[in-house]
C-alpha cells in the first residue's frame, strides 16, 4: 500500500520526503520493523519508541510516523501527526482492509468475569455453527488455535491484525475483552463494534485512572462504539449508571442480573461444589441451566453470554447447549486433580470484589477450612493491599500471604502492608515470601476437607522478579508438592 494512501485520511501536521512510496510492513516495535516498512513512534509507560527511530531505520523502514519534532533523515519519510498511539488505530485498520467491517465482534468490559464471558460467548456461537474467535487475556483463538498474549487487549495494530486474520479463517464473530486501557488508549479505536457487555466495576487500576469515575468514563467509551445491542449488568450499580448516560443513544440496552428486574435473568438457583444450577429466563422463554464452574459469577457471566446469544437469535435450546458445554476456563476458579481428600482451586482473583466472590463461593461447599493463598503485584495496587488482606481474613480459616510478580518492590515490603488488613480482621495467617514454599506448605500441612484457594496468578505460568519473567506454573508446583506429601505419607507409614 502506498503511505500516501495510509495517511491520507488522518491529520497530519508535517511531512518530510516522499508518500508515493510503497509500505509493505507496519509496526510500533523497531526490532520487528522489516524491509520497506513504516515505523510507528508511541510513548509507553516505561519507553519512547522515538528512542529507537535509528534502530527501526537499520532494520529497514522508508517512512516514520512521529509526534515529536524530528531531524530530517536522507530517504526517510517523516509524517509528524498530533498523537501517534490514536493515528496507529486508522493507519492499522487501513493497512489491514477494515477488518471490522466484515467480522462482527462482541465487546465485553468490566473489571471482573470479561475472559470467562468471552469464553461462554464463544462456546453459545459454536453451538449454533458459528466459527467463533476470541481476543484476551488468557490468549487469542483463530479456528481454536490459542495464541498466547500478555495483554488483555493488544495494541491497535495487532487487533487490526487478529481481526485481519479471523476475516482471512472465515471466523463469523469475534468476543473480544475491551479493558480500561484499551478503551482509553485508542487500542480499540476503529473497530465496529456490534455488541457492547458491561460485567461490572468494583475498584482496580486505579494507580493508572486515578479516581473511579475516571475508570468508569473509560469503560462507557464501548457503549458509543455499538451498533446492534448494549447489554448491561443491572445489578451492578455502575451498570445503572451506564444506563442512564447511554439513554439517548439509538442503540437499544439490554440488562441482566440476577437481583433486579432485568431482561435476562436467573431464578432458582442451586450452589455445589460440582457447580451452579438456575433456570436462565429471556423475553423468549426459559430453561434450565447446569454449569460446571461454581459460583454466583458464573451465573452473571452465563446471563452476559445468553443475553448475547438472545440478540442474534439463537434458540434457547442452543444456547443451553453452548453453556454447559464449558468445562472450565484455564485459571478461572480451575479445580486442579489432586486425587486427595483435599481441594485446590487456581483463580485469577486479584481484585477486592474478586476475592470476596471467590472465598464466598468456597464458603457455600467447604466442609472443612478455607484456605487462602495470595499476594499482590509490585509497582501497582498498593491501596488494594489492607483492603484484600481484611477480605481474605473475613472470609478464610487460614491466610497464607506470599508474593505475587513484586517486580521491583521488596516483596516482604508488600506481603506487610496486606497484613495489615489480615491483622485488623483478626485473621488467622502464616507469611511465607516465597510462593513455591508457600504453595507447599498449604499442601503438606492439608487436613481432609480443606479446600485451598491458590489466587491471583489464574492462567498466568510466569513470575516477573525485577525486570526478569521467570517460569512460574502453579498447577506444575502443586503436583511436585503432591509427589513430595505422598513420599512423606509412605515413609510415615
Amino acid at each position: 500500500m502506498k503511505l500516501k494512501d495510509l495517511i491520507k485520511q488522518i491529520d497530519v501536521i508535517k511531512i518530510d520526503g516522499e508518500t508515493d512510496i510503497d509500505i509493505m510492513h507496519i509496526d510500533h516495535d523497531s526490532r520487528k520493523i522489516e524491509n520497506d516498512s513504516l515505523f510507528i513512534a508511541i510513548k509507553g509507560f516505561i519507553v519512547d519508541g522515538h528512542d529507537f527511530i535509528e534502530n527501526a531505520i537499520k532494520n529497514g523502514a522508508k517512512a516514520v510516523l512521529v509526534e515529536k519534532d524530528t531531524d530530517s533523515i536522507e530517504g526517510i519519510t517523516i509524517v509528524k501527526v498530533e498523537n501517534t498511539r490514536e493515528v496507529m488505530a486508522k493507519i492499522s485498520s487501513i493497512f489491514f482492509k477494515e477488518p471490522s467491517k466484515k467480522i462482527d465482534i462482541i465487546g465485553i468490559t468490566g473489571t471482573n468475569g470479561k475472559t470467562s464471558t468471552t469464553y461462554f460467548i464463544k462456546s453459545i456461537f459454536d453451538a449454533a455453527g458459528k466459527n467463533a474467535g476470541i481476543i484476551g487475556g488468557i490468549g487469542n483463538i483463530i479456528n481454536s488455535e490459542i495464541r498466547k498474549t500478555n495483554i488483555t487487549t493488544p495494541e491497535s495494530l495487532e487487533v487490526q491484525y487478529i481481526l485481519h486474520k479471523m476475516v482471512e479463517s472465515n471466523v463469523d464473530i469475534c468476543a473480544m475483552e475491551a479493558s480500561s486501557h484499551a478503551l482509553e488508549l485508542h487500542r480499540v479505536d476503529y473497530c465496529d463494534f456490534d455488541i457492547g457487555v458491561f460485567s461490572n466495576l468494583t475498584i482496580d487500576h486505579l494507580d493508572y485512572h486515578e479516581t473511579i469515575e475516571n475508570y468508569l468514563d473509560a469503560k462507557i467509551k464501548l457503549f458509543y462504539k455499538t451498533q446492534r445491542f448494549n447489554i448491561i449488568n443491572i445489578d451492578d450499580k455502575y451498570g445503572k449508571e451506564i444506563i442512564k448516560r447511554i439513554e439517548k443513544l439509538s442503540t437499544p440496552v439490554l440488562t441482566y442480573g440476577v437481583n433486579n428486574n432485568a431482561e435476562v435473568y436467573a431464578t432458582n438457583i442451586e450452589h455445589s461444589a460440582e457447580g451452579v444450577r438456575f433456570v436462565l429466563n429471556t423475553p423468549k422463554g426459559c430453561t434450565n441451566i447446569n454449569m460446571k464452574t461454581p459460583g454466583l459469577f458464573t451465573v452473571y457471566n452465563a446471563l452476559a453470554a445468553a443475553a448475547c446469544g438472545y440478540t442474534y437469535d439463537i434458540d434457547l435450546e442452543v444456547i443451553k447447549r453452548g453453556l454447559e458445554d464449558i468445562k472450565g476456563v484455564k485459571g478461572r476458579f480451575e479445580v486442579v486433580p489432586t486425587g486427595k481428600n483435599f481441594s485446590v482451586i487456581i483463580d485469577f482473583a486479584h481484585t477486592p470484589d474478586s476475592l470476596e466472590k471467590a472465598l464466598v463461593t468456597v464458603s457455600q461447599f467447604a466442609k472443612g477450612r478455607r484456605i487462602v493463598l495470595f499476594g499482590l503485584g509490585g509497582n501497582k495496587y498498593k491501596s488494594k493491599r489492607p483492603i484484600m488482606g481484611e477480605i481474605a481474613a473475613k472470609n478464610s480459616d487460614l491466610c497464607i500471604i506470599t508474593s505475587d510478580n513484586p517486580r521491583t518492590e521488596d516483596p516482604e515490603s508488600i506481603i506487610k502492608e496486606v497484613l495489615e488488613g489480615v491483622k485488623r480482621a483478626n485473621g488467622n495467617y502464616v507469611a511465607i515470601v516465597d510462593r513455591r514454599e508457600a504453595i507447599r506448605y498449604a499442601i503438606l500441612n492439608s487436613q481432609p476437607n480443606d479446600v485451598i484457594l491458590l489466587a491471583g496468578k489464574g492462567h498466568e505460568t510466569y513470575t516477573i522478579m525485577g525486570d526478569k519473567k521467570l517460569p512460574f506454573d502453579e498447577r506444575k508446583v502443586v503436583l511436585e508438592a503432591l509427589v513430595e506429601l505422598d513420599n512423606q505419607n509412605i515413609l510415615e507409614k
